[in-house]
């Protein structure tokens, strides 16, 4: 998605067109910046105002795949810290592990019902035994969840319609890895190390022709009991 431009006027360009000789040309195919960019040059929040719209404090979720508000796609954002996301899990949908690293997120089901399974950090036990702890929650409508900056988590709807859900973030770029297509995209012997060799390596190449590269995937006990057809994977 490109950012909205601000117009270069025609005094300046024409100003300019007398030195456009003496401009070496490695310069001639610099575009010019992105209105987010320009935003983050100016000198005070205040002079943000002047180089914005009204049009420009609008931002439509249904314009946009995913539907995501960030300082890249809605620059009106520039500066706040803040994004925000909008997301319909479909029947038997799982947003699949993933971490976001540079923002929280406060994960809010409007409509249906998702479960949610989240990992703190490392050293955070649910047992005496040192058992990693894992925070499951069932969420309704109008209820939210925190997944703390950098934790893996995963959202999953287990019924048969879709559910509709909001997430706001403490960055205008929180971003996001998908651990499993990460982890599978290092050399094999490097995963078959670090797993302690208990995958062998041909079976690693044959996970790699099968793991999701998006984070929405299907789980098969609520395919069965929705009635979908499962999809088949050619590896």
């Amino acid at each position: 998605m490109l950012s909205k431009a601000i117009s270069t006027s025609t005094a300046a360009i024409l100003a300019l067109s007398s030195l456009a000789a003496a401009v070496p040309q490695m310069m001639a195919g610099r575009s010019t910046p992105s209105l987010s960019s320009q935003l983050r040059q100016v000198d005070s929040a205040a002079d943000r105002y002047p180089l914005l719209r009204d049009i420009d404090f609008v931002f439509n979720f249904t314009e946009h795949e995913p539907m995501m508000a960030n300082g890249k796609n809605f620059p009106a954002l520039v500066g706040s810290g803040t994004a925000m996301a909008v997301a319909e899990i479909g029947p038997c949908g799982m947003a699949g592990l993933h971490v976001h690293p540079r923002s929280p997120e406060l994960f809010i089901v409007i409509k249906g019902r998702v479960y949610t399974e989240m990992v703190p950090e490392s050293g955070v036990f649910s047992d005496s035994k040192g058992t990693q702890r894992v925070i499951r929650t069932e969420l309704r409508p109008y209820q939210m969840t925190l997944f703390p900056m950098g934790s893996v988590h995963m959202q999953f709807n287990p019924d048969c319609v879709p559910s509709l859900t909001i997430a706001s973030f403490t960055s205008e770029d929180p971003g996001v890895s998908l651990l499993v297509p990460e982890i599978f995209s290092l050399p094999t012997d490097f995963i078959a190390n670090s797993l302690g060799g208990t995958i062998a390596g041909a079976d690693i190449d044959h996970l790699k022709g099968i793991i999701p590269q998006a984070a929405i995937f299907n789980v098969e006990q609520c395919l069965k009991k929705c009635n979908i057809q499962k999809r088949a994977v050619e590896v």
